[in-house]
């Protein structure tokens, strides 16, 4: 099942119903009015939704709209909102340990031998997400502006000190991130000792927010074996797999998340950067799969010339990220913006 929630003028926008191709939509009038009441009453509302769905797939497919309530439309993601356009709680963790040790290999540090064990995680805004097609909007370009190519999970209700398996057993949702770096604001933000504020602007998501069995085989052990694209101005620059290298998978972060408290239903746990190791090749190390950040170009840049090459973003830069089925099919629709100046 794959679910929007379209402008309406208000805060919350109203929820949509959408096609498997992405092609048509029908409003979830009658069921409910937001995705968070969904989730709230997740048993009972997402069986409705999902006969919404089967019919919306057979319009899709050229059948007649029977058990619709009303006619479906053509489904437009510049009219999209975040799936969820706030929520209860935002989690980002860094579940790719090789994006760690890239970064502090550049700055000459250490991987604490805890970060292997226990996964990094940090709490971000929730209050103010921002949709697919919503630009990034920054007062400076000196801030140091980058994209972040994530994935991120939709909980239950889930109890304090659940296991893994149990948190697995939690996840709704599934949805293409945008999480926003301003790096030049990161250094000063983290010598103070209490993580990140100002360095963080909204994060965007993608047009739809996904049930698992849309991705089908790829989800394997809490882990989505999937190729996430990142194409910034036109050039295709990373092409990840979100899935094998994911040191600490869905179930482990959220576990991490609800280690001395409960977790609410609509809360979104994020997966960090998604990054890959470098391969061998005519003894050279090559970063085939490229990269889901621009500050990870940075690092190998540093670590392989002595210094970084590659500037962050610019006013008028567009970022696109996306994810591509087995059939050639976007799975969650694409992401895309552009940065532009607040003034």
């Amino acid at each position: 099942m794959k679910l929007a929630t379209y402008k309406d003028g208000s805060r919350d926008g109203q929820l949509v119903v959408v096609s498997r191709d992405l092609t048509t939509a029908h409003y979830a009038t009658g069921i409910a009015s937001r995705l968070q009441q969904v989730l709230d009453d997740w048993n009972f509302m997402s069986p409705q939704l999902q006969d919404v769905y089967a019919a919306l797939n057979r319009v899709a497919e050229g059948s007649s709209p029977a058990g619709l309530a009303r006619n479906p439309f053509p489904f437009d993601p510049d009219m999209c909102m975040a799936p969820l356009p706030r929520a209860y709680q935002w989690a980002d963790g860094s579940a790719y340990i090789n994006h760690v040790e890239l970064v502090r290999l550049a700055r000459k540090a250490e991987v604490p031998a805890n970060f292997y064990t226990e996964p990094l995680m940090y709490q971000g805004g929730s209050d103010d997400f921002l949709g697919p097609r919503d630009d990034v909007v920054c007062a400076d370009e000196a801030w140091g502006i980058d994209f972040e190519s994530e994935l991120a999970v939709v909980t239950s209700d889930l109890p304090m000190s659940c296991t893994p398996e149990r948190a697995l057993d939690g996840v709704r949702l599934m949805m293409l991130v945008n999480d926003v770096s301003l790096r030049n604001l990161i250094p000063e933000e983290l010598a103070k000792g209490f993580g990140f504020v100002q360095s963080k602007p909204a994060t965007a998501f993608s047009p739809v927010a996904v049930t698992l069995d849309e991705i089908g085989d790829a989800w394997r052990k809490g882990r989505a074996s999937l190729t996430v694209q990142s194409t910034w101005n036109g050039r295709k620059v990373g092409m990840c797999d979100a899935g094998e290298e994911m040191t600490f998978h869905f179930g482990q972060l959220i576990a991490h998340l609800c280690k001395t408290r409960n977790v609410r239903a609509g809360s979104i746990v994020g997966s960090g950067t998604i990054s890959n190791r470098a391969i061998e090749k005519n003894g050279k190390k090559e970063w085939v799969n490229g990269y889901s950040c621009i500050a990870e170009k940075r690092a190998i840049e540093t670590i392989l010339d002595g210094q970084p090459s590659t500037s962050y973003m610019k006013f008028g830069d567009i970022i696109r990220i996306e994810v591509k089925g087995k059939d050639g099919q976007s799975v969650f629709g694409a992401i895309e913006q552009k940065v532009t100046s607040q003034s």
